[in-house]
């Protein structure tokens, strides 16, 4: 759809449950997780043109458990996402090959019980080489976290010894998607938790990190995804109420241009020419 709203299309249909999506413009091509069913570990990611032609699987259903959240590295050709159930943060090449797990939170039907340890946002600096990612924690709990870590395992570490992790924020209501605002080094992300730190978006600078983050959007209905566009000075944010919202990035001019839309997750922002 364009950016107020109007001329929204269906592109894709018969998804299982998608949540995250990206666009690669270049390409022409747009990916997104499918979480399916929780309770059967049939997560996958596909990938369409831009028009929703050409529809192919990428990561088949059971190769991610229940991924959400994901984020494009076109330098380094490679697909990120995290993955909430199977308690990991994950990447691919751009065909699903060389599938790898960076982090792992935790493993098997006793941890996926304990909801900090479900991994949902992420997002990459390139300058510092990190990875940012949020474990949500139980609903509106307090417990929720925003990590961060080199993008690579160290050398003789896996993904669930790592030792190079720290903790950004903690104590966050409940943390869901993440953006990152490379120019001015400022993370942004949206919190689905209770108000009133919860129900919205939040940000902080990741070179001097405030004591508290600053909550740049309020009395949002679970707020869940968020795509930014830097030059344009706006962010978009949807919540599983419906809404799909526009503003300035301190949160001011805000506009509920689209409600009652049923549970919106993920969204991206792009660019698109007109003859495509």
């Amino acid at each position: 759809m364009n950016i107020d709203g109007s001329d929204k299309k269906t592109i894709v249909t018969g998804c299982r449950h998608p949540d995250g999506i990206v666009v690669d413009v270049g390409a022409g091509h747009i990916y997104w997780t499918n979480m399916g069913v929780p309770s059967k570990n049939d997560g996958s990611i596909e990938r369409a043109d831009l028009d929703g032609g050409n529809r192919k699987m990428i990561v088949a259903e059971g190769g991610t458990y229940t991924p959400k959240q994901i984020i494009l590295d076109k330098k380094a050709g490679k697909l990120y996402w995290c993955d909430r159930e199977g308690m990991r943060v994950m990447r691919a090449n751009l065909d699903g090959s060389q599938l790898e797990t960076l982090i792992e939170a935790g493993h098997g039907d006793a941890d996926r019980l304990d909801q900090t340890k479900w991994c949902v946002g992420l997002t990459i600096d390139h300058k510092s080489n990190n990875i940012y990612w949020t474990q949500k924690g139980p609903d509106n709990a307090g417990r929720g976290c925003i990590f961060r870590a080199n993008l690579d395992i160290p050398k003789g570490e896996t993904p669930a010894t790592r030792t190079d992790i720290e903790v950004f924020f903690g104590g966050l209501p409940e943390p869901i998607d993440l953006e990152l605002d490379a120019k001015n080094r400022v993370l942004y992300w949206t919190d689905r938790g209770d108000a009133p730190r919860g129900n919205t978006v939040n940000r902080a600078s990741i070179d001097n990190k405030p004591a508290e983050p600053d909550i740049v959007l309020t009395h949002l209905m679970e707020a869940i995804g968020i795509a930014l566009d830097v030059p344009n000075n706006r962010m978009f944010v949807t919540d599983f109420a419906g809404s799909l919202y526009s503003s300035k990035l301190d949160g001011s001019a805000e506009r509920n241009f689209l409600y009652a839309q049923g549970n919106l997750t993920g969204i991206a922002y792009a660019e698109i020419p007109k003859e495509i």
